[in-house]
């Protein structure tokens, strides 16, 4: 394949302070060169692909994000307290399609699910 993923990139209103929050969920440092404009999780270790990219932008968001990241754990109700103690808001809970999941919204706000992997 010619063409590969190389980032998911967020706007925010300060850039290493959502990667923190992102790496932190991910259990990954924020790479070194982060300023509150521009950082990274994933870029200087090699150990996230794809990199997760922050940028500070002057907007505000405004509305529901058209995409959203869907992760997955078999350890579905501690990920869910860890990732509230990082900062997410926890939004709601669904069952539905065949799959358990909660919405989240990171500390800027941005939705993300996490669902639950039933053996």
């Amino acid at each position: 394949m010619s063409i590969h993923l190389e980032h998911v990139t967020f706007d925010a209103a300060n850039a290493a302070d959502l990667a923190a929050f992102w790496g932190g969920v991910f259990e990954r440092p924020v790479d070194a060169d982060a300023t509150q404009y521009f950082a990274t999780v994933g870029r200087t270790d090699g150990g996230l692909s794809p990199v997760l990219m922050f940028i500070q932008v002057p907007e505000e968001r405004a509305g529901k994000n058209r995409l959203h990241l869907d992760l997955a754990t078999t350890n579905w109700p501690a990920e869910i307290d860890r990732l509230v103690d990082l900062g997410a808001k926890r939004l709601g809970e669904y069952d539905e399609y065949g799959a358990h999941w909660v919405t989240l919204a990171d500390p800027e706000g941005n939705l993300f699910d996490l669902a639950e992997i039933r053996a």
